[in-house]
């Protein structure tokens, strides 16, 4: 697997072979970070659920100020370290290896904010995806103006509303979709 794009672009990253982990797709990536726009530069960023840490370090490679990872598989924590040395990545990153709701209650108890989240859980774990949403609608992670990003299969049906968040937009591409969320206005 590859950077697709910025300062990292063309380097390649590992994903842990045999395992569960399922990397979001290069294509993929490169949908989300186009809709997203060249506004992200500068930007704060969450990874949840990183698994290898690609879309965090697309991040990174794209010019977003500060990525924060949080994956809770051991292996795969250590395989994001192996990534971000592999790259030379050596500040504007934060790694929390913990449950991704724990990570929130920890993030919002130091008074993090971010521009961005994407979360990313394992497709058959349809319940985080509810509990995680829910708890970001209620949280003070993210302001109106944040976006949350959400990869999960087409299979799987996500609400259009989590407490504050409601759902903006969906975008297909093959099994994989991104629903995409901001907090409604007040």
């Amino acid at each position: 697997m590859r950077i697709i794009a910025g300062t990292y672009r063309g380097l390649s990253i590992k994903t842990l072979k045999g395992s569960n982990l399922r990397p979001t797709s290069e294509q993929l990536r490169e949908t989300l970070f186009d809709v997203l726009g060249p506004g992200v530069a500068g930007a704060s960023f969450l990874d949840a659920y990183a698994g290898s840490g690609a879309v965090g370090m697309e991040a990174l490679s794209r010019g977003l100020s500060s990525v924060v990872f949080i994956e809770h598989h051991r292996p795969a924590a250590e395989l994001i370290r192996t990534n971000l040395a592999t790259l030379k990545i050596t500040s504007g990153f934060q790694l929390m290896t913990c449950a991704v709701l724990t990570g929130l209650e920890r993030l919002e108890q130091s008074g993090a904010h971010f521009d961005y989240v994407f979360l990313d859980p394992p497709y058959e774990e349809v319940r985080e995806y509810h509990h995680v949403l829910r708890q970001l609608g209620r949280s003070t992670l993210i302001s109106p103006s944040s976006l949350v990003v959400a990869e999960h299969s087409r299979h799987c049906r996500l609400e259009d509303v989590y407490a504050s968040l409601h759902q903006t937009r969906l975008l297909r591409h093959g099994d994989a979709q991104l629903a995409f969320y901001r907090l409604a206005p007040p």
